[in-house]
């Protein structure tokens, strides 16, 4: 999958083992308690999952990446995130835009994800797309105990 559309001079692609050692450093430098490179190399091999990423031109340097699964109706987004350099530039919002009509595709009535209740910028961009809050997971964050906030998106069938 390639993304013809290049705004802000980036292309959105599926990601390849050779694109694992750029986002985990994204993945590093943005979340204080980062997935490993193995767990995103499982990514790839689930055939519910999409790991996508964000690069400058096509041979450029990874700036941002997303994973999340589509499973049956539901579309569970579990990473988006953004080089520290190449924040505040759309990238975010490119990608939720990309999972969005991915959902639509795939005939998801609810996308979900957590967020931490820290990560007000996260939440306001995802309310931003018509996420809501549904609920609270108390002490979700197991290197601090911080919650988490479910957030959900439901699309008209």
């Amino acid at each position: 999958m390639q993304d013809a559309e290049s705004a802000n001079d980036t292309i959105l692609a599926s990601s390849t083992e050779a694109d694992l050692d750029a986002i985990e450093a994204i993945e590093r430098l943005s979340f204080p308690v980062p997935w490993a490179r193995a767990a995103f190399a499982d990514e790839l091999a689930r055939p519910w999952a999409r790991l996508e990423i964000l690069r400058h031109g096509p041979n450029g340097r990874v700036v941002a990446f997303c994973n999340y699964w589509l499973v049956a109706d539901e579309l569970h987004i579990l990473n988006v995130a953004v080089h520290p350099e190449e924040r505040r530039r759309g990238h975010a919002a490119r990608l939720l835009r990309h999972i969005l009509d991915e959902a639509t595709r795939g005939k998801a009535r609810v996308l979900s994800l957590e967020v931490r209740v820290s990560n007000h910028a996260a939440a306001a961009l995802y309310r931003k797309f018509g996420f809501r809050e549904v609920g609270v997971r108390p002490r979700y964050y197991a290197n601090d105990g911080e919650d988490a906030l479910l957030m959900d998106l439901e699309l008209p069938v």
